[in-house]
């Protein structure tokens, strides 16, 4: 379990008299199978976690026994109810005061013995952020938080990469989205589902008009279906054999991307699929060399064949 996991799942058991697993996996985020294991692991390490079958029963905790709340304003409690977020993207959310002052109020209501251990937050550095990634230059996610928060209707003028020159929409906004360090405002924008790049929103208003959003659907739901879609649209699937002596290397750098085929294992390679986001993506099983040889489809074969093609022209020797 996440330590961020271990204290949404304490908060809201300390916050509510009884509690479904169900509602406890749509809240963090994961499966009931995944929540049924978070709670076994409570009850092992001796928390009063109990659970009661039935229409009126659920998951509950013994008052006392976890985190004390009271002490913390509904604002603390609200900072503290955002799971998954480092330091920087709560201080890009403009929640980091709140949070830090929360969490000390929860430690202070223990103090702490002299052989106890010191806190993981003092020993843990969490930082999401993409390497060599550079500094975002529109619009941040304090300035667009509180008119979400009002539900309302947004004038954004978006800067797509696709387009000439930016371009004036009317949004609906769900929410706040952070995905590998990158934040995106997710709206619906005349009924279809969007992300919009927050550092691609140069200039934006609130529309004097509540949103209009699906009521069937929630920030979690439309970002997971827009993740899901996107992943599909732009994925490209590249069959490769790989010197059994570069396997590992091509793991640390392609991470679950790569996917070993069972059984297509030889003396010399391995038989693996490979993940792009983009044609243009293969280029990165250049450093491979003649350790990797790509079986298909036959655009990575062309493209890796003209990029190959156009390196030994650069650096061809001047003819004589």
């Amino acid at each position: 379990m996440t330590p961020d996991r271990f204290f949404s799942l304490m908060l809201l058991l300390a916050s509510r008299d009884a509690v479904t697993t169900q509602e406890l996996a749509s809240a963090l985020g994961v499966s009931l199978r995944t929540v049924t294991r978070d709670l076994n692991w409570l009850r092992d390490a001796g928390l009063p976690v109990t659970a009661q079958r039935g229409r009126l029963g659920g998951v509950t905790m013994l008052p006392g026994s976890g985190p004390d709340l009271t002490r913390l304003t509904p604002g603390e409690r609200d900072h503290l109810s955002l799971t998954g977020l480092d330091e920087k993207q709560r201080t890009e959310l403009d929640a980091s005061v709140e949070s830090r002052r929360a969490l000390s109020k929860i430690g202070a209501a223990r103090p702490r013995q002299h052989h106890e251990l010191l806190p993981l937050t003092e020993v843990v550095h969490v930082d999401s952020r993409p390497w060599l990634q550079a500094r975002a230059s529109g619009t941040t996610p304090a300035d667009l938080i509180d008119p979400v928060r009002r539900r309302r209707r947004l004038r954004i003028e978006y800067d797509s990469p696709r387009e000439p020159c930016p371009r004036d929409l009317v949004v609906d906004p769900y929410g706040l989205f952070a995905k590998a360090g990158i934040w995106y405002l997710v709206a619906d924008r005349a009924g279809v589902p969007r992300l919009y790049r927050l550092e691609r929103i140069t200039a934006w208003k609130e529309v004097d008009r509540p949103r209009r959003i699906r009521e069937t659907e929630t920030l979690a739901t439309v970002a997971a279906a827009l993740v899901d879609q996107w992943e599909h649209d732009h994925a490209l699937e590249v069959s490769a054999t790989i010197d059994r002596t570069q396997i590992e290397r091509a793991r640390r750098i392609f991470g679950q991307r790569l996917v070993l085929a069972e059984h297509q294992d030889s003396a010399t390679g391995h038989r693996v699929t490979i993940r792009f986001p983009h044609l243009e993506d293969v280029r990165a099983l250049l450093p491979f060399g003649s350790a990797i040889t790509v079986h298909g489809p036959t655009e990575a074969r062309a493209h890796l064949h003209d990029l190959v093609t156009s390196l030994a022209r650069h650096y061809a020797p001047p003819a004589a």
